[in-house]
């Protein structure tokens, strides 16, 4: 279990996130909706240790308070972060990626069958296990970049926006492949531009603007509530 309180963030003066709270159970995918430089992008990079929060926050997975700890702890203890733009090695093979994700000590034990479960969960990579990442499409090293996540073993992923700039069709082989994910038991936090395919696999979501949580309930009731409609699915109100 995520558990997340007290979590703000500055950037000099500016106040990005402001005693955000949260919580995010294994086996569940949560979703973030907010606009642009709503704070949803630092929230991901507090949480992965990317950006210092501020005294007094806490940031809890499991028993253990990982506020404090740098980002390659953070990956020790079972978060990993795919990030917006997918972070990816473009000049290195797909297996060479997915290699890189198993570096964590806790990820050594059970390496071959992890690597496995990934080309399960996206054959197209079983295919592609000597091609350069930077030589495929904008699908296939979202692919990577996902299972290179899957690799580090992780309790909770957190997803920066994994559908942006795919099409349509890419997207839903990527939503399908986050239920399956959440099925395993990894927790799920995704911030995702397409609110309404968010929702439509997310068990609870949360509303952020200006650094704050203003809202948050389960998908099913943040999809049928008008307001929520109104501002983030593209519904006009009643």
């Amino acid at each position: 279990m995520l558990e997340v309180s007290r979590l703000s963030v500055a950037y000099g003066r500016h106040r990005a996130l402001d005693h955000v709270a949260l919580a995010v159970a294994p086996g569940e995918i949560v979703a973030m909706l907010g606009a642009n430089g709503a704070g949803k992008t630092t929230l991901l990079k507090a949480i992965a240790g990317l950006v210092p929060a501020q005294p007094g926050a806490a940031i809890r997975l499991g028993a253990q308070d990982i506020a404090a700890l740098p980002a390659h702890r953070i990956v020790e203890a079972g978060i990993a972060l795919v990030p917006e733009g997918r972070g990816i090695f473009g000049p290195l093979t797909v297996h060479e990626n997915l290699m890189l994700g198993a570096h964590a000590r806790r990820a050594r034990d059970g390496e071959a069958a992890r690597r496995a479960s990934v080309l399960k969960l996206f054959p197209r990579l079983a295919e592609r296990l000597d091609q350069r990442v930077r030589s495929m499409s904008g699908g296939e090293q979202q692919m990577v970049a996902l299972g290179r996540a899957l690799m580090s073993a992780p309790e909770i992923l957190l997803l920066d926006e994994p559908s942006l700039g795919l099409s349509p069709l890419v997207c839903s082989e990527l939503f399908r492949a986050l239920a399956r994910i959440r099925e395993t038991g990894v927790g799920i936090l995704l911030v995702e531009q397409n609110a309404r395919q968010s929702l439509a696999i997310a068990d609870r979501g949360y509303l952020i603007a200006n650094g704050r949580i203003v809202g948050e309930g389960s998908a099913a009731r943040l999809r049928s509530d008008e307001a929520v409609g109104a501002a983030y699915l593209g519904i006009a109100p009643s």
